[in-house]
């Protein structure tokens, strides 16, 4: 039986899309392009959990964006404000720190609306990251991997303030927000009401807490998991390890339900298994989101219901590159 993608249910806009009356024509075109942001497609995992009966796992397509990951919600909800608020005005570079794809998502709406982009990145994430950047014309300066981009953007943010808005979507609270009006709400009309459990991976954490706070609004009884990898040393492009990471602002751990660790040889065996045996190429963050919603579905009581809804983040072409997908 083949994955069944469940109805997709429109949402109302957010209020990011504003009267365009008395914008100007290039403009207009970019927003067009960030118009077709959300609204992505809820995929039921079938095969992946058959030995799970009352279990549904269910997986948003977050690939289905334009720039190809969840990211483009709160860059486009980063951006919009900061533009209604004056922060980042005709002349101003956008800064930011990323590990890829929230830095691809800034990159492509620089590039439709029209705005110049700097990006500090660590310099051992995958090539077709850096490759798409480069294709969306955005500036780049690599760093040492362990949070130096972080440290370098704050650098350029203090010498130069006048030179570059700094986003900082490690605690700009628009991140998780864009989660909170749109990807809860999303996924609560998708699964009309009946979903137990949220589990996503944790980088700037601003899914988990924008998602979480607004379906705890919704239900209170729905279960709320984080996930991180199990070690300081992994391979799950874009996700944290908080204990050994520079802790994102907006992130609470108080609003984990519980957290649990992903190894990375777990994570890389099950983007296979969904590539083989669901059909999806999906990346390594969202291989390690399904490995936690095994595990959890596995606590499920005999008899019981349960609807696991997670992030699937983007999707595994950006990781072709990387040497597990011919091992084993």
């Amino acid at each position: 039986m083949l994955p069944v993608s469940l109805k997709i249910v429109e949402v109302p806009r957010s209020a990011t899309h504003a009267d365009q009356s008395d914008v100007p024509a290039n403009a207009l075109l970019g927003q067009r392009t960030v118009d077709r942001i959300g609204n992505t497609p809820l995929l039921r995992l079938v095969r992946i959990a058959s030995d799970l009966p009352g279990v549904e796992i269910l997986g948003k397509a977050e690939w289905l964006n334009p720039g190809g990951s969840v990211k483009d919600r709160a860059a486009v909800n980063i951006v919009a404000q900061a533009g209604a608020n004056g922060k980042l005005t005709s002349g101003k570079i956008l800064l930011d720190s990323t590990s890829g794809n929230t830095g691809i998502a800034y990159a492509m709406i620089g590039a439709a609306q029209g705005f110049p982009v700097t990006l500090c990145m660590p310099e051992n994430v995958s090539v077709e990251r850096k490759r798409i950047l480069h294709a969306y014309g955005a500036n780049i300066l690599y760093t040492d991997p362990a949070d130096g981009a972080i440290r370098m953007a704050r650098e350029l943010a203090a010498t130069d303030p006048d030179l570059y808005y700094y986003a900082d979507q490690y605690s700009n609270d628009a991140n998780w927000q864009a989660h909170y009006h749109g990807t809860a709400n999303e996924i609560w009309q998708q699964t009309e009401g009946r979903i137990t459990h949220f589990v996503s991976m944790l980088g700037t954490s601003g899914t988990f807490m924008g998602t979480t706070r607004r379906l705890k609004e919704l239900n209170p009884r729905i279960r709320c998991i984080s996930l991180q990898p199990d070690s300081a040393f992994h391979g799950i492009e874009g996700a944290k390890h908080m204990a050994s990471a520079i802790v994102p602002k907006i992130y609470d751990s108080s609003l984990a339900d519980a957290d649990l660790g992903i190894s990375t040889e777990d994570a890389y065996a099950m983007a296979k298994r969904l590539a083989r045996e669901e059909g999806l190429l999906v990346g390594i963050s969202a291989a390690a989101a399904v490995v936690g919603c095994l595990q959890l579905a596995r606590q499920v009581k005999k008899n019981e219901h349960a609807v696991f809804v997670t992030i699937l983040c983007d999707s595994g072409d950006k990781y072709l590159s990387e040497r597990f997908w011919q091992e084993g």
